[in-house]
């Protein structure tokens, strides 16, 4: 954009993506100056994009069947790695989406074309299940657990998934949503610690550079 204030970019995941068709969507919400700036653009307008940066995608192929969970604005990446996954023929793909409530929900169509099962929960109660989208997905794990569970989300919800994955020893791997200031690794604002590294030497990736997505046994969040 032409504008010199903010300075600095947004991170914004891509939503969906037609290689065939030319099509690459990101969908967004409007928080602060910077994405009130994009919400104005115009239809035909240019914008300067940076990336796609870092190297964590999720690891995508033919599961039997997977848990993916997401909170909040961080359910936008996962709707393109379920439609991915939907197109591996034998994979069982539940969906477990947690809003606040009923106005914040997005979505839930899209999300049942490329799931076999949507559960949506609100905190409030005010439509869908009540309370958290972890409840409910460790109540389906009790009849069979899932061979992958894949989460974006609020770092309070990431850290009951991770929690949860490694107590039943199920694979999992988390988009993180840390700030982004340069998005190339020079800031060093998006750090994480490694979960193998040593107290008194602890070591840190970048998020966008190593990640977003990374194995939950491999990060300290």
């Amino acid at each position: 954009m032409d504008a010199i204030e903010p300075l600095l970019r947004r991170p914004i995941s891509i939503y969906n993506l037609e290689k065939e068709k030319g099509i690459l969507e990101f969908i967004f919400q409007v928080k602060g100056k910077g994405t009130s700036l994009l919400a104005n653009r115009k239809v035909g307008e240019k914008l300067d994009i940076l990336g796609p940066l870092g190297y964590g995608t999720f690891k995508v192929k033919d599961y039997p069947k997977v848990a993916i969970i997401g909170g909040g604005i961080g359910i936008f990446p996962l709707y393109e790695l379920a439609k991915e996954l939907k197109q591996q023929t034998t994979t069982n793909v539940q969906v477990y989406l947690g809003f606040r409530n009923k106005d914040l929900i997005t979505l839930e169509k899209e999300f049942k074309e490329v799931s076999d099962e949507l559960i949506i929960t609100t905190d409030d109660g005010s439509y869908g299940i009540s309370g958290f989208a972890i409840n409910e997905l460790k109540k389906d794990c009790q009849d069979q657990a899932p061979d992958k569970i894949f989460a974006c989300g609020p770092l309070p919800m990431l850290k009951a998934v991770q929690a949860f994955a490694k107590e039943n020893n199920i694979p999992c791997e988390i988009s993180l949503e840390q700030k982004m200031a340069c998005g190339i690794g020079v800031c060093l604002g998006c750090a994480v610690k490694t979960a193998k590294s040593p107290q008194d030497a602890p070591e840190y990736w970048h998020v966008c550079k190593a990640g977003p997505v990374f194995n939950a046994t491999d990060v300290e969040i």
